[in-house]
């Protein structure tokens, strides 16, 4: 019988295992390389697919917005966000490349792309990296266990220690909680209201 302990300790084992993976340095570059694009007024652009689309989402509406400081909006946006753009790409062209053809529009060099996939292997975001690392831009990847075809791809590498798509997914939020609020302490002065 699934329980809300049984769920409750698998997600405290896996922050576990997250904390002893060792993913600060990789953390710190995430932060400094979104927070000095942000300052420079240059774009975050935020991909992934199903539940990782809904992270883009809020990822994007936590620096857009705000997290927990009073500060200017930040040039954040979600490549999931725009069905016109999504439907109309993928049914005249094709799925995968509904990302790489958002970073040629959207992406500057200098900019930073943030990619969210459960298994590092989702054809549309490794196609994305591909397409931010040819403007220029520094990669940041959301990922799980050991980060599947993302990896090499990515500048700053976040690989939750697991298989399982909905713990990892959990620790996610914790990762980007935390980008975001380096983040935000980082352009707190440049970007102050």
């Amino acid at each position: 019988m699934i329980t809300l302990d049984s769920w409750l300790s698998e997600a405290e084992a896996l922050l576990a295992r997250t904390r002893a993976a060792g993913l600060d340095a990789a953390m710190e570059g995430a932060v400094r390389a979104a927070a000095a694009a942000l300052s420079a007024g240059l774009p975050l652009l935020v991909c992934g697919n199903g539940g990782s689309a809904a992270d883009a989402q809020h990822i994007v509406a936590e620096l857009v917005g705000r997290f927990l400081r009073e500060r200017r909006a930040l040039n954040a946006l979600c490549l999931a966000a725009n069905p016109a753009v999504l439907t109309a790409w993928s049914n005249d062209h094709e799925y995968g490349t509904v990302f790489s053809r958002q970073v040629e529009a959207h992406g500057r060099a200098g900019g930073v792309l943030l990619a969210l996939s459960t298994s590092g292997d989702s054809e549309s975001v490794v196609l994305a990296l591909e397409a931010a690392r040819r403007r220029g831009m520094a990669t940041i990847g959301l990922t799980g266990e050991g980060g599947g075809a993302m990896a090499p791809l990515c500048d700053h590498l976040l690989a939750v220690p697991s298989r399982h798509k909905p713990a990892i997914q959990q620790v996610h939020l914790v990762l980007y909680h935390c980008f975001c609020d380096g983040v935000e302490q980082a352009v707190a002065g440049a970007c102050a209201t």
